[in-house]
């Protein structure tokens, strides 16, 4: 029986974009077992006790009916659930949640069609609240930039912690105007039994997570067994990490 802190689902796999939140568990002391996005979901580690669930374009069409009850189960007796953004989660284009077991679970509302937004202008993170997971990130000070999302809406009684919001922008002889525009929940956090459960509603790995990935002061150089090695900001690294302690209870 496995007694790592994480499971792991998707993000095509560990020699690709999975690297990057692996790299980031990898130098925050965080254990992970892992499963790519093209291997049905093994019923084995349904076993195991581990304090959250990772799901990021990982699709639903890779569980069972049965298996989507268990996991929710899990979900509501205590273990941690986060879904993080991408053409298969949510409903993305492949991710098809909108009518599973976890989309009754999740804090946001998913679409029952193509809910992905692809943007070109600046996609600026704003911090609409405070929280534990973001309390020492500069967002005010250095808000960085996002290259897409999944349009969702929050649940009642979860919080919108973060937002995307939407700038356009135009050039006047030798000044840019910028023009803000609408904003989409990002960061969103709720409660589900025992659990916590999180949306991101963007990625933690290229294409969308575009100049997010190098966000900070300093560069972080870490590489997960098995992984992509990964060069990436210290703000982001401290953010995503945040994330999964505060599914786990540790902040």
């Amino acid at each position: 029986m496995s007694i790592k802190d994480i499971l792991y689902l998707g993000d095509t796999d560990l020699r690709q974009q999975a690297g990057y939140l692996a790299g980031v568990m990898s130098c925050s002391g965080i254990s992970f077992d892992y499963l790519p996005s093209n291997l049905s979901f093994d019923e084995k580690l349904l076993k195991n006790s581990y304090k959250a669930v990772v799901l990021s374009d990982y699709p639903s069409s890779n569980f069972t009916a049965s298996q989507l009850e268990k996991l929710a189960e899990m979900v509501k007796d205590g273990t941690g659930l986060i879904m993080i953004g991408g053409w298969e989660s949510f409903q993305g284009l492949d991710g098809n949640y909108s009518s599973t077991p976890l989309a009754d679970i999740l804090p946001v509302n998913i679409s029952d069609s193509d809910d992905r937004m692809n943007v070109s202008s600046p996609l600026l993170i704003s911090r609409e609240l405070p929280h534990p997971v973001i309390s020492e990130l500069p967002f005010d000070k250095q808000a960085p930039v996002i290259g897409g999302l999944n349009r969702v809406t929050p649940k009642p009684n979860s919080e919108v912690i973060l937002r995307g919001v939407k700038f356009t922008a135009s050039k006047t002889e030798s000044s840019y105007t910028f023009t803000q525009g609408e904003s989409y929940p990002l960061l969103i956090t709720g409660f589900c039994g025992k659990s916590r459960t999180a949306a991101f509603t963007s990625d933690v790995a290229p294409h969308w997570a575009g100049p997010l990935i190098d966000w900070g002061d300093a560069r972080v150089n870490a590489q997960a067994d098995g992984a992509e090695a990964i060069e990436v900001g210290n703000y982001y690294t401290q953010f995503f990490s945040n994330i999964l302690k505060w599914l786990t209870k540790e902040i």
